[in-house]
């Protein structure tokens, strides 16, 4: 990957951590050999954390295909695909002037909402969606109860 022209423009979680992955960020545990700084190492730790990590390249653009008919900026394109809203509610910070912009259109934006949800969860969601399943066990006579961690 090479950067073609400084500064064109704000980078995605996504494409940061990518970026982060082809310097070899994840690939040494010892964190000595490859030529990464330690400061981009905490990035790189810290986006491992978030919505970025689950991402793929075909569900951005896929998601931006579907942007187009809500007029949106850049910038807040941008904050929702690092976000991932899951309801109106965190929706709503992200868009300004939602009100002014989006107000009557409430049935739009949950449509909206819904399309956001193409893009992969982060992983303590992710991991919070399957432990609901996993945290309870079933006893023979047919009580469920809960496994503590």
């Amino acid at each position: 990957m090479k950067i073609l022209e400084a500064n064109a423009g704000a980078l995605t979680n996504f494409e940061v951590l990518d970026f982060l992955c082809s310097r070899g960020a994840g690939r040494d545990p010892t964190r000595v050999i490859v030529p990464v700084a330690p400061s981009e190492f905490k990035v790189y730790d810290y986006l491992e954390q978030t919505a970025a990590c689950n991402q793929t390249r075909q569900a951005i653009g896929e998601f931006l295909e579907k942007c187009k008919s809500i007029k949106l900026a850049k910038a807040e394109i941008l904050n929702i695909i690092n976000i991932r809203p899951s309801s109106l509610v965190e929706l709503y910070p992200i868009i300004e002037e939602y009100d002014n912009r989006f107000g009557e259109a409430t049935e739009t934006m949950e449509e909206f909402v819904e399309t956001v949800q193409l893009l992969p969860p982060p992983p303590n969601q992710m991991q919070s969606e399957q432990g609901t399943a996993a945290d309870e066990t079933e006893v023979p006579d047919g009580e469920k109860i809960e496994v503590a961690e």
